[in-house]
């Protein structure tokens, strides 16, 4: 949008603007040419008075320069004329901004925005209620914002959407079918692939999150009474010590490759089958000796190869 969106958050009181005649001249109030009134109180004015003024106002808006000092005033007493309209809107997502500790001012805010695009784009030659304009450009900044910023998880906006649908999706068929549907029943439903419906409903997942200090009690049951909890990352599992061998042996398995027969079984002998030496010795008709030399030549070139690797 090329007009700034600090408009949005401070526009310019047309009550100010006509205070006195060096302040109408500073921020541009229309002269006794332009033919718009005075405007006292443009957030404070009733619904059915700002309908019937903002149609002069979008006359005259679109007869003036865009960038004038007059365009400005029309344009701004038009938004807070039409305030109302935001207050509307935003008190739709109420529940859904106090569950997500969110602040109903800054969604104010960004109904204005909406407010602003509809401003810019609404003919009144078309003969359409503004509200009837406004009203989903409103809607729309809004849902927008909670689909931007109350994600967990980044999901591509696909995916986002997708989630939606499925959940009406799964609505629906429950109360067709009496129980849950399936995978294949939610696709068929879509016209999607079973595995579009799967990547919606893993990236569902990423809507919400918990934090790992939530304490709780073993078997997931609510905590009541006196009985002990846990914080639910002490309740999650626990680090498998043998993940931390996985780099190792993913960089052995190379080297362990380019040994030859001999050496590859000995080591196999050595640390597979336990074997001492003697015992390996005697499997392969060599002395204790031989055998002791073959493993330290053999892990010494291993050891050197996974530190250069």
């Amino acid at each position: 949008m090329s007009r700034s969106a600090t408009t949005a958050v401070s526009p310019i009181r047309a009550a100010d603007a006509q205070a006195t005649p060096t302040a109408a001249a500073a921020v541009g109030a229309p002269t006794q040419d332009a033919a718009l009134p005075e405007v006292q109180n443009a957030r404070e004015m009733a619904p059915a008075d700002a309908r019937e003024l903002s149609r002069l106002f979008f006359g005259r808006l679109r007869a003036l320069e865009e960038g004038t000092r007059e365009y400005q005033y029309a344009r701004n007493t038009l938004i807070e004329m039409n305030l109302s309209l935001v207050r509307f809107a935003a008190r739709r997502f109420r529940a859904r901004v106090l569950g997500g500790g969110m602040d109903m001012d800054d969604i104010v805010q960004v109904g204005i925005i909406g407010l602003i695009k509809a401003i810019d784009c609404y003919d009144p030659e078309r003969e359409v209620e503004f509200s009837t304009l406004a009203l989903p450009y409103i809607n729309g900044e809004i849902k927008r914002h909670f689909r931007d910023t109350t994600w967990a998880v980044h999901v591509p906006r696909r995916l986002q959407e997708l989630r939606t649908e499925l959940a009406k999706a799964r609505e629906a068929l429950t109360e067709v079918l009496g129980r849950a549907p399936t995978v294949n029943e939610v696709a068929r439903h879509l016209e999607l692939t079973e595995e579009e419906v799967i990547d919606g409903l893993v990236a569902a997942n990423g809507y919400t999150s918990g934090s790992l200090d939530t304490a709780g009690v073993d078997g997931d049951k609510p905590s009541t009474g006196n009985r002990a909890t846990r914080p639910l990352a002490d309740r999650l599992g626990d680090v498998d010590p043998a993940m931390e061998l996985f780099e190792e042996f993913h960089t052995l398995a190379p080297l362990l490759e380019q040994l030859d027969e001999r050496d590859r079984l000995i080591l196999q002998m050595r640390f597979g089958q336990e074997k001492t030496q003697a015992e390996i010795g005697a499997a392969l008709g060599i002395s204790q000796m031989q055998v002791s030399r073959l493993l330290s030549r053999t892990l010494t070139r291993l050891r050197a190869g996974m530190l250069s690797a």
